[in-house]
């Protein structure tokens, strides 16, 4: 088996571990803190679609990338939050449940969402990107990269809780190792396509990412979220879709926009898993963030 075949195998796999680690982390209790945070909800879910797609507009004025990047990063600034987000949280000792909460209500809203802002976005750079989407897709990603394998880590802690509490240490360890075996297949894999976009979407990818960690974090910030809230919020601003961006361009017949989403998720990967090591940081010292 080829490794690119293995990865379109074991990516999945890996995905559904990590979320249930995830679910692991998690009791009912968690959300009903979430509940009594309906403005930090609502932000979370109501800003990125707002905020994002203007920002891609004006990264891609500001490096002037080729069309099919420029075009590439308006896809993914218009879609939800990806699953993965929730591990970066877990990781990070952010708010889980609130992560989950968030990503949840993104892939639901995405199907009004992503048509709706991709007209106005039509509008604004002169051509089409997304003219409808197949809710199917969206409830399919988040049915099986988010509902299952955190509602079976869930499980597993309320039957066995004394289980999920000696395993958490190893469990954390786990999902590290996972997640760096996940970023150094998927660079292996397409090492020349990454080494060769370097020079216009990697840049343009990586600023996007960071200026969306700075914009999450601020928000949450300013509506009086604790760290733990922050780094949650944050990490869901700047963690895309890409499952979903890929499918669409794919759908769609832009196969110059799903070859970006490989080069965007090899950016974003590494990025957000250096931010996860210090947002940990962060939340172990209980310190203040601009975050």
């Amino acid at each position: 088996m080829s490794l690119g075949a293995f990865i379109v195998v074991a990516t999945p796999a890996i995905t559904f571990v990590l979320l249930a680690a995830v679910g692991c982390d998690l009791r009912l209790s968690d959300f009903r803190r979430v509940l009594g945070q309906p403005r930090l909800v609502a932000a979370g879910v109501l800003v990125p679609p707002l905020v994002l797609p203007p920002l891609a507009i004006a990264l891609t004025a500001w490096f002037e990338p080729p069309p099919p990047i420029a075009s590439g990063l308006l896809l993914m600034a218009l879609c939800p939050v990806g699953g993965i987000s929730n591990t970066f949280t877990y990781l990070a000792r952010g708010a889980t449940a609130l992560s989950v909460t968030l990503t949840a209500l993104s892939c639901v809203l995405a199907a009004v969402t992503i048509p709706a802002l991709g007209a106005l976005v039509w509008q604004v750079v002169g051509q089409p990107l997304i003219a409808r989407i197949p809710l199917s897709l969206l409830l399919g990603q988040l049915l099986s990269t988010v509902v299952l394998p955190v509602s079976l880590g869930m499980v597993v802690r309320h039957r066995w809780p004394q289980f999920a509490a000696d395993h958490q240490a190893s469990l954390q360890r786990t999902a590290f190792g996972l997640l760096a075996l996940l970023v150094a297949m998927i660079v292996l894999a397409d090492t020349p396509a990454f080494v060769a976009n370097l020079p216009s979407a990697v840049p343009l990818s990586g600023t996007f990412v960071v200026c969306s960690v700075l914009v999450g974090g601020g928000v949450a910030h300013l509506l009086g979220g604790d760290i733990r809230d922050r780094i949650a919020v944050a990490i869901e601003f700047a963690t895309r879709n890409v499952a979903v961006a890929t499918t669409l361009a794919v759908l769609l017949g832009r196969l110059e926009l799903a070859a970006f989403t490989t080069t965007y998720f090899l950016t974003e990967l590494p990025i957000m898993t250096a931010a996860v090591i210090v947002f940990r940081a962060m939340a172990a010292r209980g310190a203040p963030s601009t975050c």
